[in-house]
């Protein structure tokens, strides 16, 4: 990942863009050039490397399969499962495309979930993914 600097008037639009508890600047600059679910190609495969289905079409997860986010310190568990798009489905029904982003509607916070979300044997995504 990369960083850039921005003034306090972009940083204002990107504020006010953002959806509460969502967003960062990051997924507001994507939706904003398109790069997000909504408006992107679900076989685009820049796309695809955000979504689980790489996993899912080497056979390292399955339709279905339920993950955790465990945070032990907090007392907390998230569930979600795996559709056959490749993405994951919360518990409250919310899908979402990336591990990241699930983290983020889960408990509204920026998190790496690559490393968060684990398969029920505690396998974390990350180490799924540099499998394939």
């Amino acid at each position: 990942m990369r960083f850039i600097e921005v003034d306090d008037e972009v940083y204002a639009l990107l504020v006010k863009e953002a959806r509460p508890l969502e967003d960062t600047a990051n997924s507001v600059l994507r939706r904003k050039y398109g790069l997000d679910s909504e408006t992107s190609d679900p076989a685009d495969t820049n796309h695809r490397k955000s979504t689980l289905a790489p996993l899912v079409d080497a056979g390292q997860l399955s339709k279905g399969q339920r993950l955790i986010w465990r945070r032990r310190n907090l007392g907390e568990e998230h569930v979600a499962f795996v559709t056959e798009e490749g993405k994951m489905r919360l518990q409250d029904g919310s899908v979402h495309d990336s591990p990241s982003g699930a983290c983020r509607a889960s408990a509204g916070i920026s998190v790496n979930g690559w490393s968060a979300w684990c398969t029920d044997d505690g396998t974390a995504l990350h180490v799924l993914k540099a499998r394939i």
